[in-house]
């Protein structure tokens, strides 16, 4: 059932949606001097809110649970995208000259999260002397104003105030069309305040942590770039091979966070404020054909091996978060709202503690 939940909740981040019209490969054929621009413009709100949410959800209380007692819990986040961050303009993003849309007029393209029912314009591709190659058509949204995100987290009560977390997924197969991910973090959380009462003091006026947390989420995923009909290519030294093409990616969460809290019977309230640091990168492994000349009224191309690596720190800020958890015998159940450069974070879940 965990796995079954977690799987769920992964797929809907990070699965290209069934019925959408993304295809990674019509960003591929801008070539390496445009692709990692068209990339980075794409995906960077998807980014940011993945990693707002995957800095979610590590607390729900400043209290920790006795060494060697457990808290197993499932929770998904949704960060809230806004409306500005939907789109971008394929003008203003440094393209090169051989890149330029079909259409002066149509300059608007969705990114990752937005319109998924209309896709972005068509943009030409040329060659060093004007002659235009190929036209290509810049993909829609895949989710809308939502980027959900899962935590599957083990905690335990480590030491005296002190509580270890770990998330973790084995590498997990999500077939030939979606790719693969895996899982892994670390976090722990010191209850300051019972430092200073004495163990028999079961209630506090209210009780105040700190927490580091990291996370690492892992993505592969294979591609099928070919030459169009009619493509030659540019010399015989261009590489005709083209197995073995597949999209990375590595996404790297930190968050320092301080919570207060207040129990009342089986109620707790808290108050967050911490800081977020999210990077990620992403990157092509294999040999691509990229259209590159005219030769005898055939479009020849150059096989670009590895044509690139994007790697950028989309997260730096800091974030608030206000929520409550409800603590019956075993079962848990928590809910919380977080706020961040613009983005709100929606987070539920529930969770066992033994």
């Amino acid at each position: 059932m965990k796995k079954l939940l977690f799987l769920i909740s992964l797929s809907l981040f990070l699965i290209q949606n069934v019925n959408a019209q993304f295809n990674f490969e019509q960003l591929i054929k801008a070539g390496p001097a445009d692709v990692e621009k068209l990339v980075d413009a794409y995906s960077r709100p998807l980014l940011y809110g993945f990693g707002l949410g995957m800095n979610s959800g590590w607390a729900n209380t400043a209290q920790t649970i006795k060494p060697l007692h457990f808290d197993l819990r499932i929770m998904a986040t949704g960060s809230l995208i806004p409306t500005s961050k939907q789109t971008f303009d394929v003008t203003a993003i440094g393209l090169s000259s051989n890149l330029r849309p079909s259409d002066p007029t149509k300059i608007n393209s969705p990114t990752f999260t937005g319109n998924r029912y209309s896709n972005g314009p068509y943009m030409d591709l040329f060659d060093g002397n004007g002659n235009k190659l190929i036209s290509f058509e810049l993909p829609s949204a895949v989710i809308e104003n939502v980027v959900p995100t899962p935590q599957v987290q083990l905690t335990v009560g480590f030491a005296a105030n002190t509580e270890l977390m770990v998330r973790a997924a084995p590498r997990i197969k999500l077939g030939e069309r979606f790719g693969s991910i895996s899982l892994f973090g670390l976090g722990i959380k010191h209850n300051i305040v019972r430092d200073f009462v004495a163990k028999e003091v079961k209630k506090t006026p209210f009780d105040f942590s700190l927490l580091i947390g990291f996370n690492r989420l892992n993505y592969n995923r294979g591609l099928n770039l070919r030459p169009l009909d009619g493509m030659i290519p540019e010399n015989a030294e261009q590489a005709t091979d083209f197995l073995g093409q597949k999209i990375y990616g590595k996404f790297d969460n930190y968050l320092l966070q301080a919570t207060i809290s207040k129990e009342i019977d089986f109620f707790t309230s808290f108050l967050s404020l911490g800081y977020s640091i999210s990077s990620a990168t992403l990157g092509l492994k294999g040999n691509f054909p990229i259209p590159n000349s005219l030769r005898n009224d055939q479009v020849a191309y150059i096989t670009y091996q590895d044509p690139f690596e994007l790697k950028r720190t989309y997260l730096k800020t800091f974030r608030g978060d206000v929520g409550f958890q409800f603590k019956f015998p075993v079962v848990r159940i928590y809910g919380s709202y977080g706020f961040s450069g613009g983005y709100g974070m929606l987070s539920a879940g529930i969770g066992l503690g033994f």
